[in-house]
């Protein structure tokens, strides 16, 4: 298949994706499309775990501290200052960007396990700060957040309007991130992934580029963390636990690292089996997770993204 053919069957698929995601809330109960409203934020965390992990090699359990510093944000501004959704995903993104910037810059001088360690040691002081902080809540978490508005408008009680507003957001996130992926920087990303000495020898600086992603996956996460606030109205430490870390990560490596589409698969996945399935099966979700990802480790070593590259390279 040559590149206009498989561009053009891209397009169709990508359009049609979205024309069924609009149309969900007008065929589906409350409750399902409340569920796909948390699958959706959770997806934009998740970009952000997928860049760092898939594009520039650096597998991170930290991401969740500044996706709960965006919701903490959030509700914050939804308490005090503006129901606007539109200002408390700005302000969530702003500080998701500030506490990567001002804890990434010690997390990207290491590499490997020793990455992922201090990634994880930062998510967790940040979990350990929400929890005995009590203005934020401490424990007990902020709730009491209004409605969201947009615009100035009434607020969005029907599940349905919040969704939309989520669906617009995520797509939005998605459509930089492609962008970044695809342009001169993520090429110099991908470089720093596969070779870095190479990367100085031309002149590159990885350092900087390290933390300029770092920085930017903090932003993506915060603005996830913004929207899935907006959704529950309500935020708690465990919003910046290990366990949404955890589930970030697994969500990337089942859906394939760096596809980007296929880690929103695994993100939905995920949430499904957590918060839906684990129900039915007398709360045993996370060993079917973990069934999942030894299948995917075994079988699909690339991820649900790697059947796709699989056949392509067949055709």
């Amino acid at each position: 298949m040559n590149r206009a053919a498989a561009t053009r069957r891209t397009t169709l698929i990508a359009v049609a994706v979205i024309t069924l995601l609009v149309a969900a809330p007008l065929a589906l109960g409350p409750y399902a499309v409340t569920t796909m409203t948390r699958m959706l934020a959770f997806a934009v965390l998740v970009l952000g775990v997928d860049l760092l992990t898939g594009i520039t090699g650096l597998p991170t359990l930290g991401q969740a501290a500044y996706f709960g510093a965006g919701a903490y944000t959030a509700v914050l501004v939804g308490l005090h200052i503006t129901s606007d959704a539109m200002a408390q995903a700005l302000a969530g993104t702003a500080v998701g960007l500030i506490a990567a910037a001002a804890t990434g810059w010690v997390a990207v001088r290491a590499r490997g396990i020793v990455f992922l360690m201090l990634t994880l040691a930062i998510g967790e002081s940040l979990h350990q700060v929400a929890a005995t902080w009590p203005a934020v809540g401490a424990s007990n978490g902020l709730a009491g957040m209004p409605p969201i508005t947009l615009f100035g408008g009434p607020p969005l009680l029907p599940a349905g309007f919040v969704y939309w507003w989520v669906l617009a957001a995520a797509i939005t996130v998605f459509a930089a991130v492609t962008l970044i992926t695809r342009s001169p920087y993520g090429r110099t990303l991908r470089g720093v992934r596969d070779n870095e000495s190479r990367m100085r020898a031309l002149g590159y600086r990885p350092a900087l580029a390290r933390y300029s992603v770092f920085c930017l996956a903090g932003a993506i996460a915060g603005a996830g963390g913004a929207l899935w606030a907006a959704q529950g109205r309500f935020v708690s430490p465990g919003d910046l636990g290990f366990e949404v870390a955890a589930l970030a990560l697994l969500s990337v490596v089942i859906g394939g690292a760096g596809s980007l589409w296929g880690p929103c698969l695994g993100a939905a996945l995920v949430l499904l089996v957590r918060d839906n399935l684990s129900a039915s099966i007398g709360g045993h979700g996370p060993l079917v997770l973990g069934l999942v990802f030894v299948a995917v480790v075994f079988l699909l070593p690339r991820g649900v993204a790697g059947i796709r590259h699989r056949r392509e390279s067949r055709s």
